[in-house]
């Protein structure tokens, strides 16, 4: 039985994450369940996709391992995954999820986010996130989206800054990647009164991509 998330979107209300269905034109977010391992395992065991993170996935069972964790922590009402499905083939091409839910605070994190090498730097990654905020701030009532990666992660750095989170800090020495280097994490957020801004500029970057 799932850990209950309190409450409703309403100003005084907490974070109330249940298991939805997020659609786009380009992607598809469903919850993340077992019957995914395959169809992300083979598209999900390149190194370059692991190499900042802590722990590596080379192989069906190491991505069985990290689907059943990732299902744990929704059971534990903290993480809500998805897989990311494309549209026009139906086939599962990565994953993301919302981590670190705080209901009382009307806080969560957008992360643990990877996809398949044929679709970096298309348009999946951009609409994924722009379900995800909206469906955060509009249907959630979240105040505050928080994003995370390795200070090393240049690509990651700019993609968040491209569409409008604000770059907080970095914790220094915050945690081993899977390589065994001592990482630095860099922060980000979005807040609830900086959404309708980056919205118009999320939708303005999906048209350019059409």
């Amino acid at each position: 039985m799932n850990a209950p998330l309190r409450g409703g979107p309403g100003a005084h209300g907490a974070l109330a994450v249940a298991p939805v269905t997020l659609r786009g034109d380009v992607v598809v977010l469903e919850p993340l369940g077992l019957e995914h391992v395959p169809a992300l395992a083979r598209v999900g065991l390149d190194p370059e996709l692991w190499r900042y993170t802590p722990t590596a996935v080379a192989s069906e069972f190491d991505m069985r391992t990290y689907v059943e964790t990732a299902l744990e922590e929704r059971r534990l009402g903290v993480s809500m995954p998805f897989v990311v499905l494309d549209v026009a083939s139906g086939a599962a091409i990565g994953s993301t999820r919302y981590a670190a839910i705080a209901p009382e605070h009307r806080r969560l994190e957008i992360g643990w986010t990877w996809y398949a090498p044929a679709y970096q730097r298309t348009a999946a990654n951009t609409e994924a996130k722009s379900l995800l905020l909206t469906h955060a701030f509009e249907t959630l009532g979240a105040r505050r989206v928080e994003f995370k990666t390795d200070a090393l992660n240049a690509r990651s750095r700019a993609a968040l800054l491209r569409i409008g989170a604000t770059e907080e800090g970095t914790f220094r020495k915050h945690m081993v990647v899977a390589s065994g280097r001592i990482r630095d994490t860099v922060y980000f957020s979005i807040l609830d009164d900086e959404w309708p801004a980056i919205r118009s500029r999320l939708r303005e970057r999906l048209t350019r991509s059409a």
